[in-house]
């Protein structure tokens, strides 16, 4: 079902309970000795596969089967209160895994919002432009601006009589493009510390649901999942994996 198509027979609903070595120079030989020897060809370092593409953590999860079925609308639940729901379980969720890693995110060990190896997310700043900032920075902006959203009444509302605003689909696909930023560094610089943590399966079932979810509801638009083809998002190789083992759907 599209989330945007619904939008205009969508807006009442019922209500919802409430709810972060030097270099040598020429001066270095001696002039009987022979220069160094010339390779033949530069060697080109081979790129390793990211651990979360790799067997067997690619494969765990806790959820077998495919995703769609646990993100189809339920019979008489109103679309925008099941996106709104499910926009503050991704939000909670998320932020609860960053936190226990968030000790391994500092300035000096991420000093980019970087998610692939040629990848740096960019902020836009009250002036309209964009500004490199420190994966803690950043992310520390993102899970703020949300929760400022999630507890303003009328972006989120949540008593009786109180209804979804026309902009609440174009906002909440914002939303879910920021923390599919903050997903795809955790997967990028972080995933050694997930699988310290014997996470891996929660995390990836959390990432795979939030992406069957932003496909299924039109939030995700997937050029932002797999991002361009000079820098592609690592968590991004994801999606076809998961698509390939019958997890996701296309």
């Amino acid at each position: 079902m599209s989330f945007f198509n619904s939008i205009g027979r969508s807006m009442s609903r019922t209500p919802r309970g409430p709810k972060r070595s030097p270099t040598p120079t020429s001066s270095t030989f001696s002039s009987d000795m022979p220069p160094p020897p010339i390779p033949s060809s530069p060697v080109t370092p081979i790129a390793q596969k990211p651990l979360h593409l790799c067997s067997p953590f690619v494969e765990a999860a806790l959820v077998k089967g495919n995703f769609k079925t646990i993100v189809v609308l339920p019979k008489y639940v109103d679309i925008m209160e099941w996106v709104a729901v499910n926009v503050f379980d991704f939000y909670t969720n998320l932020n609860e895994f960053y936190g226990v890693i968030s000790e391994c995110c500092t300035q000096q060990s991420c000093p980019t919002m970087s998610a692939g190896q040629n990848l740096n997310y960019t902020w836009i700043n009250q002036d309209r432009k964009s500004v490199h900032l420190a994966a803690p920075t950043y992310i520390d902006y993102v899970m703020t601006w949300i929760q400022n959203l999630l507890d303003d009444e009328n972006v989120f509302p949540t008593k009786s009589g109180h209804d979804f605003p026309q902009s609440f689909p174009s906002t909440v696909k914002h939303v879910y493009r920021q923390l599919l930023r903050v997903f795809a560094h955790i997967y990028h610089a972080h995933y050694p510390q997930i699988l310290h943590l014997r996470s891996e399966p929660h995390f990836n079932s959390l990432f795979a649901h939030f992406l069957a979810f932003g496909r299924e509801y039109e939030l995700l638009d997937i050029k932002d999942v797999k991002g361009a083809a000079n820098s592609p998002v690592g968590a991004g190789m994801l999606w076809e994996r998961w698509r390939e083992m019958g997890i996701l759907e296309g």
